[in-house]
């Protein structure tokens, strides 16, 4: 018999980040509804989670897939009708999960939905992965309402709202099972980062509905596996970005779209030049090179996959960011 809600944390080697957030997440979640998957911590993690909270249930894997890897294979053994996927590095609030749960029986075609995701340094302000909900542009750059590029807006109840996004946050995504198997889940070739939006992008396709759910509220640290500007997660990011376009964008706009962004990618190379940050230039161009030993794989699942005309920001946030000087998304309505 499935449960109705299973709320999965993803760990590796944070016991430190599971001691001072697991509390939170234990105390404003159902009884017997968390569970760790562990991506084989060499730390005491595991030690001290069987010590101190028994209840809790534990998937210990052979190695560290990354966080598409991880979720994949961990949520294979969990017989639920909807997963939260939750970072370690999440704040809960008390009556987070009830607007979710609501929202999602309210419609049987939402597939995924966001809450409303703070900065956990920052209360005050909203976190860079995911914010006020996600978007994408016309060229597949995603961006999140309250957050475009570095520039953060102050949470001031603009996002309280109950609306459909393009993107729902890795760092807490809700996911009615049934759906994400529909689709296979997430795609493990990503590693981490922007798994997330491939996997919407992928619901989209199958006309299902992505939501945020701004009376709900957690709060996120952020970094805390890798900093922002740190040389991998830029190379995952310019990789994965250009695998999600090539693989859910209907034809012949995927053409166009995956052209200009590695000619945009090229500008950013050279930016970095100029700043001298030579370790983000070579992940870029790393990034390059594995997106093109990888377009064989892709274009192998984009045959096996649907696609329609998913509604997307009809503007270039480079453009606008850039040159018109918009720096939020308030300033773009």
């Amino acid at each position: 018999m499935k449960q109705e809600l299973a709320i999965v944390i993803l760990n590796w080697n944070g016991k430190l980040l599971l001691e001072q957030f697991l509390p939170t997440v234990i105390l404003h979640s159902p009884k017997d509804s968390v569970y760790v998957i562990d991506n084989a911590s060499t730390d005491e993690s595991l030690t001290w989670l069987n010590q101190k909270y028994p209840e809790v249930e534990t998937i210990e894997l052979h190695k560290n897939l990354g966080y598409a890897g991880g979720y994949q294979e961990g949520l294979k053994k969990i017989n639920t009708e909807y997963y939260c996927l939750l970072n370690s590095d999440i704040q809960v609030t008390e009556g987070w999960i009830m607007p979710i749960l609501n929202l999602f029986k309210s419609d049987t075609t939402i597939a995924a939905i966001q809450p409303k995701i703070l900065d956990h340094k920052k209360p005050s302000h909203f976190e860079y992965a995911g914010a006020g909900g996600g978007l994408i542009d016309n060229l597949g750059y995603p961006f999140c309402r309250g957050r475009i590029f570095e520039s953060i807006e102050e949470d001031k109840g603009q996002y309280d709202d109950v609306t459909s996004i393009f993107w729902a946050s890795g760092a807490c995504i809700f996911l009615r099972s049934d759906d994400y198997w529909t689709v296979e889940g997430l795609d493990t070739e990503y590693f981490a980062h922007q798994e997330e939006i491939d996997l919407c992008w992928r619901l989209q396709n199958i006309n299902k509905k992505i939501m945020y759910c701004g009376t709900s509220t957690v709060l996120h640290v952020g970094g805390a596996s890798l900093a922002y500007e740190n040389p991998k997660k830029i190379f995952l990011n310019f990789r994965n970005s250009l695998i999600s376009i090539l693989k859910n964008e209907p034809s012949p706009s995927v053409y166009y779209k995956v052209f200009f962004r590695l000619v945009l990618d090229g500008i950013a190379g050279l930016k970095f030049i100029t700043d001298g940050k030579w370790k983000s230039l070579y992940a870029i161009l790393n990034a390059h090179f594995s997106f093109y030993k990888m377009i064989p794989s892709t274009l192998n699942k984009r045959r096996k996959l649907p696609k329609i005309k998913v509604p997307v920001q009809t503007s270039s946030i480079i453009f606008d960011y850039y040159i018109r000087k918009i720096k939020t998304y308030q300033s773009k309505k």
